[in-house]
C-alpha cells in the first residue's frame, strides 16, 4: 500500500535494470518494471505485510481451469509464482477479485470464489492457509456457511493482530420472499484464527448495494468497514461501521451524496488508517456528474472532515487509497481509460496529479491495485489487449 507521493519539487529516482521502460507524466516518472505473471492473467491484487513484504496474487486462466498464483518482490525482483489453488468451477469476475494478507513471517490466507449451483451469481467464498510461506495448503473452507446457492463475495481483508478480519458481501437473504419482494444482500465480518477457525461472526448491515466491493482498515479503536449501502429510496452512498469497545456501532453515511441509482455501480470505497487517523475514497454521481471524492477523520470515522473532489471531470472511479501521514494520503482512480494518482492533505490542497499508465474503461481491465513498501510504490492492473497485468514502479529517495 502507498505511502508518500512527493511535493512537486522532490525528485523520484529508480533503480530497476535498463531493460524496463520508463514513461514520464509532467515532473514525475513512472516506471513498467517486469513480472511474473505469464498471459491469460488477471485479476490482479497487491499486499504489503508489516515486515514491508509485497506480494501479488492473481488468476491464471486456461479453458475452464482457473489458478490462484502469488509471487513475492524481494531486492526488486519476483520470487517464482507458487499455486494456491485450481479449479474448474470457480466464479471469475473483473471486479469480484481474490484478496490474500500474511499474519507474521509464514501465514497467509487466500480467499476466492467458487460456484456452488448452475444460476451465474450462486457462488461461495472459500480460504486456504499456509503456514510455510505458501510451499503447501491447507484444504478449502468455507468462509460463509450458510449453504445458500446465492451471491458471496466482494471480500476484504486485513491482519487484525494475530488473526484476520473479512467482511464480504452475503446473498444468503436475496431468495427470500418478503413483503416489498425478495430480500436483500447483507454486510458480514468474521474473525479467523491464523489456524482458520472462525472465532466471531457479525451481520453488519442489513440492506447494502449488492455489487460494489467492501473495504476494512484498523484503527485503534478496532476494525472499520466501509461499504456502498442501499436505502428503501435506492439512495446508494458509502456507509461505515465501526468496532468500539468491542461492539459494533450503527451504519452511519460518510457523505450525503444522494447518488440515486436503481442498479448497483459495481464501484467500492478504498480506506486505510493510521491509529485513529482514517481516510476513505469513492466515486459518486452528484447532480449527474461523476465525481471522486476523498474524506478524513480523527477519531477513527465517528466524524469526517468536509470531503475533497480529486477527479478532472471524466472520473470511471475504481479508486485505491493510502494514508501517507496523519494529515496525507495518496489516491488512485481511473480517469477515463488513463490511471491517475494524487496526493491529498486534509486541508482540502492537493498535489499534481500523475498519469500510471493508460488503460481501457472497459470490465475486463479490472480494479488497478497499488501498494508500498519502504520507498518503493508498486501500481499493477490487467492488460485487456494483451491479457496479461502490467506493473509500474515508483522509488521515492
Amino acid at each position: 500500500m502507498l505511502k508518500y507521493f512527493i511535493l512537486l519539487n522532490l525528485t523520484i529516482f529508480f533503480c530497476f535494470c535498463s531493460c524496463d521502460t520508463t514513461t514520464q507524466s509532467n515532473s514525475y516518472k513512472v516506471k513498467i518494471i517486469s513480472t511474473p505473471v505469464l498471459d491469460s492473467s488477471a485479476q490482479p491484487y497487491l499486499f504489503t505485510d508489516k515486515n514491508e513484504r509485497i506480494f501479488l496474487s492473481w488468476i491464471e486462466k486456461h479453458n475452464k481451469e482457473s489458478t490462484l498464483k502469488f509471487s513475492t518482490f524481494i531486492y526488486n525482483n519476483w520470487t517464482t509464482p507458487l499455486k494456491i489453488a485450481t479449479g474448474n468451477n470457480w466464479f471469475v469476475n473483473w471486479a469480484d477479485y481474490p484478496v490474500i494478507a500474511t499474519i507474521g513471517e509464514k501465514n497467509m490466507i487466500a480467499l476466492y470464489l467458487e460456484k456452488s449451483g448452475p444460476s451465474t451469481f450462486s457462488y461461495d467464498v472459500k480460504y486456504r492457509l499456509t503456514h510455510d510461506e505458501g510451499k503447501s495448503w491447507d484444504s478449502a473452507r468455507f468462509l460463509n456457511e450458510d449453504g445458500k446457492k446465492a451471491e458471496h463475495g466482494f471480500i476484504s481483508v486485513q491482519p487484525f493482530g494475530e488473526k484476520y478480519f473479512i467482511s464480504w458481501l452475503d446473498g444468503r437473504n436475496t431468495g427470500k420472499e418478503k413483503m416489498d419482494g425478495h430480500g436483500q444482500m447483507t454486510l458480514r465480518a468474521a474473525t479467523l484464527l491464523k489456524n482458520g477457525t472462525k472465532e466471531a461472526e457479525w451481520e453488519l448491515d442489513n440492506k447494502v448495494c449488492d455489487c460494489c466491493q467492501t473495504t476494512v482498515t484498523i484503527t485503534k479503536n478496532g476494525p472499520v468497514v466501509i461499504y456502498r449501502d442501499r436505502s428503501d429510496e435506492e439512495i446508494r452512498d458509502i456507509s461505515i461501521v465501526r468496532m468500539v469497545n468491542g461492539r459494533w456501532t450503527k451504519p452511519q453515511t460518510i457523505y450525503t451524496d444522494k447518488w440515486k441509482i436503481s442498479g448497483c455501480p459495481v464501484n467500492g470505497p478504498r480506506a486505510d488508517a493510521l491509529n485513529n487517523n482514517l481516510a476513505i475514497a469513492w466515486f459518486s454521481i452528484k447532480d449527474e456528474k461523476p465525481e471522486v471524492k476523498v474524506v478524513f477523520s480523527k477519531d477513527g470515522g465517528a466524524t469526517f472532515n468536509t470531503a475533497i473532489k480529486i477527479d478532472e471531470g471524466q472520473p470511471i472511479g475504481r479508486v485505491d487509497l493510502q494514508m501517507l501521514d496523519e494529515n496525507t494520503a495518496i489516491v488512485s482512480w481511473m480517469e477515463g481509460s488513463e490511471i491517475k494518482a494524487i496526493r491529498v492533505n486534509r486541508d482540502g490542497s492537493k498535489g499534481q496529479s500523475i498519469v500510471i499508465s493508460n488503460s481501457s474503461e472497459t470490465r475486463s481491465s479490472g480494479f488497478p491495485q497499488m501498494t508500498k513498501s519502504g520507498n518503493k510504490i508498486l501500481f499493477a492492473w490487467t492488460d485487456n489487449i494483451q491479457k496479461t497485468i502490467k506493473i509500474a514502479s515508483l522509488e521515492i529517495k
